[in-house]
């Protein structure tokens, strides 16, 4: 299948490792111009240098505080005066600090509130004008699993997850008429640096190992094991394409079967 995706501008946010790292990688194998985006120069220079390697693609990076308007505002015209008008935005970001209600005062809920939600609006709107101005784009919000099922000591992320998934609905009814596709893509279990943070954490609090409560958590999964960045960057990356002409206003599960929720 042709996706399309030769020449296009991707603009793919927190992209530096994970699962913003994996979108970028499978973007360009499909021969998208890449810009990578994220707080740490030398990350960012490594992640470009592996992605070229690997795909002998055009790849890009700047630095980006994504809780800083400016600084997402200079993100996108770096973008652009690099490759061109944005054809795609992958908005991704790293989770906030786990834990329940009573552990967090307003300042937590501001910060996790200007990283997971706030930057995610930001980044739209500087983007908007060129994909208005070409006709097109596609827009992708990377959330969790929990737009779908709360998950327990996270509720920064359950709350402000959520406010992506609603987000993404209203803009696809908004921009349909401009040609601009928007969806919501949620992780499950997916092998990140941030989920082997997360179950290290859930590991001290049960009195196991990390290999113990992995096993515990996979039998809860239909398919049995974690997923990889890569299977999470398939989808991604089909529905940022040209492949995609009508699927948005979606918010979609990548998680082996694990959420039941309808």
């Amino acid at each position: 299948m042709d996706l399309g995706l030769n020449g296009k501008t991707a603009l793919v946010m927190a992209s530096s490792r994970g699962l913003g790292k994996a979108i970028a990688m499978k973007l360009s194998e499909e021969g998208a111009n890449i810009m990578l985006a994220s707080r740490s120069e030398d990350a960012l220079k490594t992640a470009a240098e592996e992605i070229r390697n690997k795909t002998n693609g055009n790849v890009h990076y700047t630095v980006c505080d994504i809780t800083n308007p400016t600084s997402i505002k200079e993100t996108v015209q770096a973008a652009v005066e690099a490759f061109g008008p944005v054809d795609i935005l992958v908005n991704n970001a790293g989770g906030p600090p786990a834990g329940g209600f009573d552990n967090f005062e307003d300042d937590a809920w501001q910060k996790a509130f200007e990283l997971n939600l706030l930057s995610f609006v930001r980044a739209i709107r500087e983007v908007l004008p060129h994909m208005r101005k070409q006709g097109g784009g596609r827009i992708l919000n990377i959330a969790s699993s929990s737009i779908k099922e709360p998950i327990d000591g996270l509720i920064l992320s359950n709350t402000f997850r959520n406010g992506i998934a609603g987000l993404a609905k209203s803009l696809a009814t908004e921009l349909g008429k401009d040609k601009i596709l928007v969806n919501t893509l949620g992780p499950g279990r997916i092998g990140t640096d941030r989920l082997t943070e997360l179950d290290q954490i859930g590991a001290s609090k049960a009195g196991m190992t990390l290999e113990e409560i992995r096993a515990s958590k996979a039998v809860s999964i239909p398919l049995g094991r974690y997923g990889q960045p890569e299977e999470f960057a398939n989808i991604a990356v089909f529905l940022c394409s040209g492949a995609n002409s009508y699927v948005t206003g979606q918010a979609l599960l990548v998680d082996g079967g694990l959420i039941r929720a309808l």
